[in-house]
């Protein structure tokens, strides 16, 4: 079975491999979430201090390695770096089991987050490599799709795991078996592109920087970027991300608030990842109806989903609000991923964009609650519901952003996509 790249064709077991990749990005610090209330316990002399850096470390570990994988994939062969980045990420779930104190969690974290770096940036840069146009849309948006359905099932792994000893749950950071066994397929497939297909690949590939180029004539490219396209995808992947991550930082207060139950907590949290998962497998679909419009509407779903989140205490409001916030972030994050390969006249240089935007998403990730404690401070509002409420506002006002600059590459559709 052969599958359509919009170049030619690849086999469906190198199209697996590529997805099997998505599987492992969005794992770490996955396992280590139902033994933090157990950690003085375990570890008694374990300070707050040590407990936040077992979640923090690898978030800031990442964003300098996604760099570094995206500036290696430039000379290096990419299926190696592949193969190095599983190896690491699965040594760091092995040495896991073996821990036997804060210090050794500390630093096998520190060996994840490196694993999970290298990985993240090619995990999608495989596919801008290998699909164009329409094709590569769909690849981005069933690849998003696939990490978020991942997360989902480990998540429900990790909590059953969690309820014996404390290393079961490092059990999922063995997954990066799986695409491990599948990267043969990937040099299988390189292989016989080198062997069969050399002259036809070199003239696509020319076509394409030819066309790139002229495109951007009246655009500032430097170091074959286009550095308004790079800086406004970057701009909005930071917004976006800073803007959804308050249901993983501030939901569990607001709904303790609520006088709501865990369960009730985990049922929310758990249908805004499926909601984010859900576009990815009818990404086209959802381009082809909303058109020049997907932008602008998912950003009022998601600024739909934080008011109802704060809009009362009833769990069917919450699940909703949550459903919405999801699908919103779940329709912008593959075509951001698109709009950044998209930002760079030589194809060579995809991967190092795709590395820039991820790390800038690691970036608010991690500098978040930062932000949202000095907004509350200036606001001199403590409230539970603050980060909601606040994050509503700014997501009206970018909508008023995006109408008004609907047209600009950051915003509009390429209409090849519908």
């Amino acid at each position: 079975m052969k599958i359509q790249t919009g170049r030619g064709t690849i086999s469906l077991m190198t199209l697996l491999a590529i997805w099997s990749m998505s599987l492992v990005v969005n794992l770490p610090g996955l396992a280590i979430t139902p033994i933090l209330g157990r950690l003085d316990i375990l570890f008694p002399h374990t300070s707050q201090l040590e407990i936040q850096l077992l979640t923090i470390l690898p978030n800031l570990l990442i964003i300098p390695f996604v760099l570094l994988s995206g500036r290696l994939s430039e000379s290096k062969n990419k299926i190696s770096i592949v193969v190095f980045a599983l190896l690491v990420y699965l040594l760091s779930g092995i040495l896991y089991l073996f821990a036997q104190n804060m210090m050794h969690l500390i630093l096998i974290s520190c060996l994840l987050g490196i694993g999970c770096g290298m990985l993240i940036p090619l995990a999608a840069g495989m596919i801008t490599d290998t699909f164009v146009g329409k094709y590569r849309m769909q690849q981005l948006g069933i690849k998003s799709g696939i990490a978020n359905i991942s997360l989902v099932g480990a998540t429900l792994i990790v909590g059953w795991l969690g309820t014996g000893d404390w290393h079961y749950p490092f059990l999922v950071y063995l997954i990066p078996i799986i695409p491990l066994l599948f990267s043969f397929f990937l040099r299988k497939e390189e292989q016989h592109t080198v062997d069969t297909s050399t002259q036809n690949s070199t003239e696509q590939t020319a076509n394409v920087a030819s066309h790139a180029t002229e495109s951007f004539t009246k655009e500032q490219v430097r170091g074959d970027f286009v550095v308004s396209r790079i800086v406004s995808v970057m701009g909005l992947y930071f917004f976006f991300s800073y803007s959804v991550i308050v249901i993983s930082y501030y939901l569990p207060f607001l709904m303790q608030g609520y006088k709501m139950s865990s369960s009730d907590l985990g049922m929310v949290t758990s249908l805004f990842f499926l909601a984010i998962f859900l576009p990815g497998f009818i990404l086209p679909v959802v381009i082809r109806v909303l058109k020049q419009h997907t932008m602008l509407i998912s950003t009022l779903l998601m600024a739909a989903g934080l008011l109802l989140l704060v809009a009362g205490e009833n769990l069917i409001l919450l699940s909703i609000g949550a459903l919405l916030l999801g699908f919103g972030y779940g329709v912008v994050q593959p075509i951001v991923y698109d709009k950044a390969a998209d930002s760079v006249v030589n194809p060579k240089k995809e991967t190092l964009a795709l590395s820039l935007v991820l790390a800038v998403n690691y970036f608010s990730i991690t500098i978040a609650p930062f932000m949202m404690d000095l907004f509350q401070k200036i606001a001199g509002n403590e409230s539970n519901r603050f980060p909601f409420v606040f994050n509503f506002v700014l997501m009206l006002l970018f909508a008023i952003i995006v109408w008004l600059n609907r047209k600009k590459f950051a915003f509009r559709m390429n209409e090849a996509y519908f």
